[in-house]
């Protein structure tokens, strides 16, 4: 029986090691929410079962990510800035851009609200930080999430990066997060990435969320092909990788990603 027991194990493994070795390596510029969240560790699994695809990613910032994908240093992309993404396909540095999946932003800070903006709008929020002049820890970092909150803050009128209170972190957003929670700033952060710096915090940084639900908070996901003159990526992995990501397959194993039984994310692909 033991004898028995160690051929199967044998033949698992040599299988396993098979499928490996057929499998294509793709690799994804992606934003740091889709890598901090613990989405892409769920997916690459399912993703080698269902397509042969071995995924791996970079993920930073978007704005950063799409200068990977201009410089066709990765295969395909995944980013959540819209506006930068258009542009990006109009300058000739994409095809293809499919809207996948959503969350939502939400506006955090100190649970004692020094500047009285619970219950408020994304817009009212932001006026009324200044206006007290509050610790806000921006991610300073060209990402989907800075490119968003700079909009608000020129949507409200207001261009804070040289007050002393507006504190430019240059880096990721649980950083951020750990940054705003030693400071006693507000921050914006995606919804996904909060509920995972929840998920490990327990409550213990005394950040809570004080705005959501507005409209302008909106945070969509996007999957973009390269063009043809990135002639040394993986055109056609890429284009089954993308198809993945819209099938209903992968967009039930979007919408059944959890994290202490919340969702982080909607997928979105057959609205």
């Amino acid at each position: 029986m033991r004898q028995l027991s160690l051929a199967l194990a044998l033949v698992a493994l040599l299988a396993f090691a098979g499928n490996a070795a057929a499998a294509e390596s793709i690799l994804v510029g992606t934003t740091t929410s889709t890598a901090d969240t613990g989405l892409l560790d769920n997916l690459a699994p399912k993703i080698l079962k269902d397509t042969g695809l071995d995924m791996r990613w970079i993920a930073v910032g978007t704005g950063k990510a799409l200068e990977h994908g201009k410089n066709c240093d990765v295969d395909i992309l995944m980013v959540h800035a819209p506006g930068a993404e258009k542009k990006f396909i109009d300058e000739g540095n994409g095809i293809s851009r499919v809207e996948f999946m959503f969350n939502d932003f939400v506006l955090v800070g100190p649970a004692k609200d020094p500047a009285k903006i619970k219950g408020k709008g994304a817009l009212e929020s932001l006026k009324t930080i200044a206006a007290a002049k509050a610790p806000f820890a921006s991610r300073g970092d060209d990402s989907g999430t800075h490119k968003l909150e700079q909009k608000l803050w020129k949507d409200g009128g207001l261009a804070p990066d040289k007050d002393a209170w507006y504190i430019q972190v240059g880096q990721g957003m649980l950083v951020t997060l750990r940054m705003a929670a030693e400071r006693g700033a507000y921050t914006i952060t995606d919804r996904g990435t909060w509920i995972a710096y929840e998920a490990k915090d327990h409550g213990k940084s005394g950040l809570v969320i004080l705005s959501e639900g507005d409209k302008a908070l909106r945070n969509q996901y996007s999957i973009i092909l390269l063009p043809p003159k990135c002639s040394k990526i993986k055109h056609e992995a890429a284009k089954k990788l993308q198809a993945w990501f819209v099938s209903p397959v992968g967009q039930k194993a979007i919408a059944d990603f959890k994290l202490e039984g919340k969702s982080l994310f909607t997928p979105n692909a057959a609205k």
